[in-house]
């Protein structure tokens, strides 16, 4: 039990470490480049990076988890960040940003999947949701404290791009104390086309648990990447937007872990039904008080009350539809649906902020939330049901 505690603390520290370095990165380049006269949409375009990177790590993933264990997996994820984060200041050239960006995607990718699925396969079902909310919590604190470090560029570049390494490096450390383990295996090739089968059996399984990790990658880039667009058209000044966005990080790391401790007790799927449509309401009253600050303020606090936990929310339902064996590659297919939804909202917020200029752009978001909360209504239930028709 103590050697549980011990491994689990250490993981979730890794990922706030991680959640800080990702923090940082989006606004950090995003001024340094400002500052440097690169345009908006290139600016943006960089920012995409970490997403690509993550999409094109993924289908070889599980690969190296099942033949070599959490731990091998967790250290080399964790060692390009340390090198890539370390690398930033030696060269300020877009493309070589990009390349950078796109190897932390894939480091952070390859910690954030060994972590999940080593958390999920030794916690207790009793405890999942608590256990998998405390992960997203500590990269959601991870993730709100690393804009702090902007301001720093003042006094040095270079110097955020260090301390974020440095942090990194001494995450890394710990994770060499742990003892390695290995997933649940099962008689299959270790092939591309052998992940592919895999892919299929766990979407067969679980298809439905992928959509809130969607829902919540979309929402959050989304927000960061349209909304300040839509709010300065609106006439809201830069230090409001950033106020507003503050208070739906702030909303979800005050219920992260009680949503999840919610769902232990009364189920994931209802749970999820609750918030989606709760995060609808708050989202459309969103649209209703985009002219006042504090209409919006507590607006985006409730939001994130709601909405901020569904991708742990998410994690936690996959693990209770797919078989055990499946659990490294469900929690793989939880990211890159995660990355699809990044990578589309801010396109899609993009042009629907262009295409509909008098129509709120807080419509999409809850027009998606209500989406996915009636697709888990009618058919949550049903993809349960036949899981146990199977077992």
């Amino acid at each position: 039990m103590k050697k549980n505690h011990f491994r689990f603390w250490i993981l979730v520290s890794i990922v706030a470490i991680s959640g800080f370095s990702q923090g940082m990165l989006l606004p950090l380049i995003a001024v340094i480049f400002e500052k440097s006269g690169v345009s908006s949409s290139l600016n943006g375009l960089n920012a995409t990076a970490l997403y690509i990177g993550i999409l094109l790590v993924s289908p070889f993933m599980e690969v190296p988890l099942r033949k070599y264990g959490y731990k091998p997996v967790i250290i080399f994820g964790t060692g390009i960040v340390v090198i890539s984060l370390a690398l930033f200041p030696l060269w300020k050239t877009f493309w070589f940003w990009f390349a950078l960006r796109l190897l932390i995607g894939i480091g952070d990718h390859s910690l954030h999947f060994a972590t999940q699925t080593w958390i999920t396969s030794f916690s207790p079902a009793n405890k999942r949701g608590r256990n998998i909310s405390l992960y997203g919590l500590f990269f959601g604190i991870g993730f709100a404290t690393g804009p702090l470090m902007t301001p720093l560029v003042n006094i040095n570049e270079s110097l955020p791009f260090f301390i974020s390494s440095l942090l990194c490096l001494i995450g890394w450390g710990f994770v060499f104390s742990l003892k390695n383990e290995f997933p649940e295996q099962e008689a299959r090739g270790n092939s591309f086309l052998a992940t592919i089968k895999q892919f299929k059996r766990a979407l067969k399984y679980g298809w439905i648990a992928f959509l809130p990790p969607f829902s919540y990658g979309f929402l959050e880039s989304s927000l960061n990447g349209s909304f300040p667009v839509y709010a300065l058209r609106m006439d809201i000044e830069v230090s409001s937007v950033s106020l507003v966005l503050s208070a739906f990080a702030i909303g979800s790391i005050l219920t992260q872990l009680p949503l999840g401790m919610l769902s232990d007790q009364y189920g994931r799927r209802n749970i999820l039904m609750t918030v989606l449509f709760l995060g609808f309401l708050s989202f459309t009253a969103a649209s209703f008080l985009e002219h006042s600050f504090i209409g919006l303020f507590i607006a985006f606090l409730l939001s994130g009350m709601v909405v901020g936990s569904t991708f742990s929310l998410g994690i936690s339902y996959m693990t209770d539809l797919v078989p055990k064996e499946l659990l490294p590659t469900g929690n793989l297919l939880c990211g890159i649906f995660f990355s699809l939804g990044s990578l589309s909202g801010p396109i899609i917020g993009g042009l629907f902020i262009k295409v509909f200029m008098n129509v709120s752009f807080f419509y999409i978001i809850s027009t998606m939330l209500l989406t996915i909360s009636f697709i888990l209504f009618f058919f949550g239930k049903r993809t349960i049901f036949q899981l146990k028709q199977q077992i």
